[in-house]
């Protein structure tokens, strides 16, 4: 009863020096309400930021390994281009080699992609984004089916003419009109709609969208385009097992059948590379953890003249009220009492003031930035009332061992 006892009088004080002077207190707490603004904003931009990023590179899989001739590293004036281009394409013959053998993997796929116009009478779609795959794609891949349903097994074995497509195509090719068992062309070749892929709206990047995609058999698509060397390279892609961190068995059983595949030598280098899609979100995440760290230094500037503001009103607050410390000690109030009483006061004042920094970034997450999506994470809210709380106690730890110490004779007469 004496702890709640002393919090509602805390919480009374804070808001009885809060209605005295009114304009003295916000402009104390405005820079609170700056800095947790400050701070939370940055992190929450470049929270949304990467996450966007990250969306937009779903097209990559996840916990997936690629066989290309070229590796996920940054180029710059040492990179052996036209080492890696020398390199051969994967092939058909080594996707089945692989499938055949992999033990560390969930499931291989080879899929070949091109940009392509598909017509309808007198509709068209250019640069639709045209993938040949095989049945095991969607076990690799996400492939997110709105109406209709994916390829059967025998229809890709058989290499029908028979297509999953985009919103935007379908939009396009059939306004009006549910896309679903309709026809229409690829260079001159007939298909027909088995599937539509669930919307997914305008990326932050150009990247491919599921939006403007089209799926079709990969003997399909051989029928199209000529795949393989001086053609179409098609690409290879494994998906780990859970039990695999890091993908390295997977990595290391992939990179010996393939060596075995082409016939390496032990000494020889390999002649392909195995690129995992972490690689690019992980080298995204450091860049991002990189400016979070400086956004939170210059936020914590902002802070620090917060933390003054609130001990420059609890030192007021403390003078104002010694005549009442001194009663309350002359009454039998302990120290301790006093101490946390000022402690709760100065944590109240501060959590007003990164509450008011909070809803000002909680509002601008309405505001557009074009495509991309300002999301107020949980997280970044906890942060927000740490860091407001904290800086309470840290601003108002040494106004209330001023208040706690008096002597309470000397405190009564003042």
């Amino acid at each position: 009863m004496i702890v709640f006892r002393l919090i509602w009088e805390s919480f009374r004080f804070a808001m009885d020096a809060l209605k005295s002077n009114l304009t003295r207190t916000i402009l104390s707490l405005l820079g609170v309400t700056v800095g947790i603004f400050a701070i939370i904003a940055v992190f929450t931009l470049v929270d949304s930021l990467e996450k966007n990023i990250k969306d937009s590179l779903t097209f990559l899989g996840s916990n997936v390994v690629r066989v290309d001739r070229f590796p996920f590293a940054a180029g710059g004036q040492n990179y052996p281009w036209w080492r890696y281009f020398r390199r051969p394409p994967g092939t058909y013959a080594e996707f089945t080699f692989l499938e055949e053998r992999l033990k560390s993997a969930h499931s291989v796929t080879i899929s070949a992609n091109t940009r392509t116009t598909v017509k309808s009478g007198s509709n068209a779609y250019e640069m639709a984004n045209l993938d040949g795959v095989v049945f095991n794609h969607k076990d690799v891949y996400d492939i997110p089916i709105d109406k209709g349903r994916f390829f059967t097994e025998m229809e890709i074995n058989a290499a029908r003419n028979v297509a999953i497509i985009g919103v935007k195509i379908g939009n396009a090719l059939f306004p009006g009109q549910s896309p679903i068992g309709k026809t229409f062309k690829i260079k001159g070749l007939k298909f027909t709609v088995i599937g539509v892929f669930v919307e997914e709206g305008e990326g932050l990047f150009d990247a491919p969208s599921k939006d403007e995609a089209l799926l079709v058999p990969y003997g399909a698509f051989s029928k199209l385009f000529y795949v393989g060397k001086n053609g179409i390279e098609p690409i290879i892609a494994a998906k780990g097992l859970d039990d695999d961190p890091g993908l390295v068995m997977l990595e290391n059983e992939m990179a010996g059948l393939l060596r075995a595949k082409r016939g390496l030598k032990p000494t020889a280098e390999n002649n392909f590379a195995l690129n995992k899609s972490e690689f690019i979100q992980d080298a995204i995440g450091s860049i991002f953890a990189v400016i979070s760290i400086a956004g939170g230094v210059i936020g914590g500037f902002s802070i620090l003249i917060g933390g003054f503001g609130i001990a420059n009103i609890m030192f007021v607050s403390v003078k104002e009220r010694t005549g009442i410390i001194g009663i309350q000690k002359s009454l039998g109030a302990k120290n301790y009492f006093i101490l946390l009483q000022f402690l709760f006061e100065a944590t109240v004042l501060s959590l007003i003031g990164g509450l008011s920094g909070l809803l000002i970034v909680y509002a601008a997450t309405f505001v557009s930035l074009g495509n991309l999506e300002i999301i107020l994470t949980f997280k970044n809210i906890l942060l927000g009332l740490v860091l407001s709380s904290a800086i309470g106690i840290i601003s108002g730890i040494i106004p209330a061992s001023l208040a706690a110490k008096m002597d309470p004779v000397v405190a009564i007469r003042m």
